[in-house]
C-alpha cells in the first residue's frame, strides 16, 4: 500500500485514460536534462530579485472613439441648454464699472461784432428773456418708481444730478475759477484721478478738459456782469439694468459777462453754453448722494475758435469780433487725439441791438 501522498495504483474509474494526458506529461529524458538551479539565502538575500516579480501595469487601451464622441456632445448640449436659459438675447449689457468721462467741448464763433449793454436789457432781447433765474431754471420731472428702484432713489438719482449743474454751473466760485471742491465732492471717488488730472494739467483730448467737467471763465479776460443766471432744460431717469439708473441732462446757461479789468461800468455781453450731461448711478452713488459722469457735450460761445478752452472759457466780450486764427491742424492719419471742432454761433442766439 502507498503512502499518504501516493495515488493508488491503476487507472481511476470513470476517468480518462493516460492516452489522453500522453500530450501534455513530460517524459523522463525531457526532465533530466531540465536545467535546476536554487538560488542561496544569501543570493535571495540580496542579488537576486525579489520572490514575488511586481507585473508591468497593464495598459488599457483608450476610450473607443464613438463613445468619446458621444461624451462631447452630450456636454455641448448642456452647456447650450445653460447659456441659453440664463441669458435671453435681449437682455440690459452688464453694467460697466465706473469709467473715464468721455467730453466735446465745441466753440462758436459769432458772424460779427458781440453785441454789448446792460445786462437787464440784452436778456429783455435774447431767447433767454423768457428762462428762469438760476437753480429754479432746473426743475424735477415727476419721479415714479422703475422695476428696480422705488421712488426715493429715483428722486435721489434725480436731486444728485441737479445739484451737479448747479454747483458745476450756476456757483459764482466755480465760474470764475476759485473752487473746484463743490463739483468734486459730486463725483464718484473712482473718477476722482481723471478729475484731478484735468484741473492739473488740462488738454483737448476728450478725457482731461476742465471745462468739460463744469463752466468756468478765464479769471484775467472776464468777470460775472451780474450774478443771476438765465437757465432753461429738462432732466429724465431711466432704468438701464437692474442695478443701475441713468439721467440725461440738457440745459441752456445764459451768463452776462463783462471784461475782468473793465469795472462794474464796463458794457455787459451775454455768453451761452448749453450742456448736456449723462449721469450713471449704482445703489453706492445713490447712498453717498455721488454719481459717475459718463458722457459732456457743450455748446459755447462767443469763442474763438483758435481759444484754448481746455483750461478756461476765454469769451469774446462786447464788441469784440472774431479773429482769423484757425484751430490747430488735424491730422487724419494721428490716432488716438479726437479732431477740433468749431461751429459758427447763429445771430438768431446774440441779443438784437437794443433800441433806444
Amino acid at each position: 500500500m502507498g503512502g499518504p501522498g501516493d495515488p493508488p495504483p491503476g487507472t481511476p474509474e470513470g476517468g480518462p485514460g493516460e492516452d489522453e494526458y500522453r500530450s501534455v506529461v513530460f517524459d523522463e529524458s525531457f526532465v533530466r536534462a531540465a536545467r535546476l538551479q536554487e538560488f542561496s539565502a544569501e543570493e535571495r538575500i540580496t542579488e537576486h530579485a525579489p520572490a514575488v516579480r511586481r507585473r508591468a501595469p497593464q495598459r488599457r487601451g483608450g476610450m473607443p472613439r464613438q463613445a468619446l464622441l458621444l461624451v462631447l456632445l452630450i456636454a455641448m448640449a448642456f452647456v447650450t441648454a445653460v447659456y441659453l436659459g440664463v441669458r435671453h438675447p435681449y437682455d440690459t449689457p452688464v453694467v460697466r464699472p465706473p469709467g473715464a468721462l468721455r467730453m466735446t467741448v465745441i466753440p462758436l464763433a459769432p458772424l460779427s461784432a458781440v453785441p454789448g449793454g446792460v445786462p437787464s436789457r440784452l436778456y429783455a432781447h435774447s431767447p433767454a428773456a423768457q428762462f428762469r433765474i438760476g437753480a429754479e431754471g432746473i426743475t424735477l420731472p415727476a419721479a415714479r418708481r422703475t422695476a428696480n428702484f422705488s421712488d426715493s432713489q429715483v428722486v435721489t438719482a434725480l436731486t444728485t444730478a441737479k445739484d451737479y449743474l448747479v454747483e458745476s454751473s450756476l456757483d459764482p466760485d466755480v465760474l470764475t475759477g476759485r473752487a473746484v471742491r463743490p463739483v468734486r465732492i459730486l463725483l464718484d471717488p473712482e473718477q476722482l484721478t481723471q478729475f484731478d488730472r484735468s484741473f492739473a494739467r488740462p488738454a483737448t483730448d476728450g478725457l482731461h478738459a476742465a471745462t468739460g467737467w463744469l463752466v468756468r471763465f478765464d479769471p484775467a479776460r472776464a468777470a460775472l456782469a451780474e450774478p443771476r443766471v438765465h437757465v432753461q432744460g429738462t432732466l429724465r431717469a431711466a432704468e438701464t439694468g437692474p442695478d443701475t439708473l441713468e439721467v440725461s441732462s440738457d440745459h441752456t446757461f445764459v451768463y452776462a459777462l463783462r471784461p475782468a479789468r473793465g469795472g462794474p461800468s464796463a458794457p455787459a455781453s451775454l455768453f451761452t453754453v448749453r450742456r448736456e450731461l449723462l449721469f450713471r448711478f449704482d445703489r453706492d452713488d445713490l447712498r453717498r448722494h455721488q454719481t459717475e459722469l459718463v458722457m459732456s457735450y457743450a455748446q459755447a460761445g462767443p469763442l474763438a475758435c483758435a481759444a484754448d478752452w481746455a483750461r478756461h472759457l476765454r469769451p469774446l466780450l462786447a464788441g469784440q469780433v472774431p479773429g482769423a486764427g484757425t484751430p490747430p491742424g488735424t491730422d487724419p492719419y494721428a490716432t488716438g487725439t479726437p479732431t477740433s471742432l468749431c461751429g459758427t454761433l447763429s445771430s438768431k442766439a446774440q441779443p438784437d441791438p437794443p433800441r433806444d
